[in-house]
């Protein structure tokens, strides 16, 4: 590897390389279907729910970015959506093509890093963000932004749940120069309503709020320690 910095973009590479996680990170932490974690639960997201049963989401075009074992793409494909979803991790995009068949729904699942997948703008009705954001590094945000707003539509919707800032989830509290200092996220970065209302400045905020906890018998998905955060292109 050329390890030459000569442009931004190489610079960006280069911190990637000190704090991303590696694809088989997130193939070993996917390969073990039965450890409990929360999200491994294949109901979709209870304000994911709530935005169609306002009437604030209908049936168009999706691109989810993160998109694990694919539980709230199904959700999206079952309002007869078409949905693009795209995760880092081979195991995960495999867990939920099976799902996807179980169901018999046609879903475009894309295995990809989300800063490498080409988007024409204006593409997508809704982008979707279920704890991808709080594992972005503060260097590659502004990509993050600019993905988002080249992917929408005039008018399209951007919805997002990430960690609580010091939240019980984890939700990492340090500064964005502590993360170089320390070579790490901790875990995941940690938000407040402050500065998310700061992060997606350029788009229009609809709705911010805790998620809502739910029950093991419930049919979403919901858990404390969780923002969920609703925004529209300009």
């Amino acid at each position: 590897m050329n390890e030459t910095i000569r442009s931004h973009e190489d610079l960006l590479n280069m911190l990637d390389s000190l704090l991303r996680e590696p694809s088989g990170f997130w193939n070993e932490f996917y390969s073990n279907r039965e450890k409990g974690i929360p999200f491994f639960v294949n109901k979709p997201d209870e304000n994911l729910v709530g935005y169609f049963e306002k009437g604030i989401f209908q049936a168009g075009k999706v691109l989810e970015l993160g998109s694990g074992p694919g539980r709230n793409a199904l959700y999206f494909a079952e309002k007869g959506c078409m949905v693009d979803a795209v995760d880092l991790s081979e195991a995960s995009i495999g867990w939920a093509k099976e799902r996807a068949s179980e169901r018999e729904l046609e879903i475009n699942f894309i295995h990809n890093n989300i800063f490498e997948i080409a988007i024409e703008e204006g593409t997508y009705d809704v982008v979707y963000d279920s704890g991808c954001f709080h594992h972005i590094a503060p260097h590659r945000r502004n990509n993050y932004i600019e993905l988002v707003e080249r992917a929408l539509k005039p008018g399209g919707h951007f919805a997002i749940t990430c960690f609580v800032e010091g939240g019980e989830l984890g939700g990492s509290d340090i500064t964005d120069w502590e993360v170089y200092r320390q070579r790490s996220l901790n875990g995941g970065l940690g938000f407040t309503e402050e500065k998310l209302r700061d992060i997606f400045g350029s788009l229009e905020p609809i709705e911010i709020r805790k998620m809502r906890k739910a029950e093991a018998s419930d049919d979403v998905f919901g858990v404390s320690g969780l923002w969920t955060a609703l925004f529209r292109k300009k």
